[in-house]
């Protein structure tokens, strides 16, 4: 494979969000939640700003969990969570069809918790042959060596880790890609920290002569 392939392609990929849900959300200490669910919100719009398939999976979102969180859901309306019993979401016919059905062989995983419900499929879609991209930055553990632990696991078994501004950068390239300039500039300002600053004052500040 060479330099170009191995790069991120919005076509070649799509997204697996698993259990992003109050109710596991109140457990994760690997990451500050609120930062946790803003690099989640700002995966979510890249797929939709690349066109990249979004498969979302919730469990026993009715007896504790809760739904899909409510940032989420706005981030990404056109999308009904698959509901599953089972912690994989390979194990589940119903979620797995759905990520099948997505015809990509380039899967990119983010969820709650690290150390299950996002290491279980990871490590069974790379069984099954996938490529698998883990969003470490958006993905939340119930202790940073839990999470650490299951990240190296999982990068072991063939896992690739990566960030949310990595994913998007990947896919955008080279900002004179004008149909989606605008998408990816918004998410990086809105969702970036300091990077995003600086994008919003350079277009405040920079005007062509």
């Amino acid at each position: 494979m060479t330099g170009s392939e191995t790069l991120l392609k919005p076509e070649q990929c799509a997204l697996l969000l698993v259990d992003f849900q109050a109710g596991l959300a109140f457990g994760v200490e690997s990451f500050a939640r609120q930062t946790l669910l803003n690099n989640a919100v700002a995966l979510a719009r890249t797929a939709i700003a690349f066109k990249v398939p979004v498969v979302a999976s919730t469990s026993a979102s009715r007896v504790y969990s809760g739904p899909m969180l409510p940032a989420l859901q706005e981030a990404l309306p056109s999308v009904t969570p698959v509901e599953r019993r089972n912690m994989n979401v390979w194990e589940d016919d119903v979620a797995h069809r759905a990520v099948m059905d997505t015809g990509r062989k380039r899967l990119i995983v983010a969820g709650l918790l690290t150390e299950a419900c996002v290491s279980f499929p990871v490590l069974s879609a790379l069984n099954d042959g996938f490529e698998v991209f883990v969003v470490a930055d958006a993905c939340g553990g119930l202790s940073p060596a839990g999470h650490d632990l299951a990240l190296r696991r999982m990068e072991s078994a063939g896992a690739q880790l990566t960030s949310w501004i990595q994913v998007l950068l990947e896919f955008q390239r080279d900002w004179t890609r004008h149909e989606t300039y605008e998408d990816a500039r918004s998410i990086v300002v809105a969702n970036g920290g300091g990077y995003g600053m600086g994008l919003a004052y350079a277009r405040e500040m920079i005007h062509p002569a």
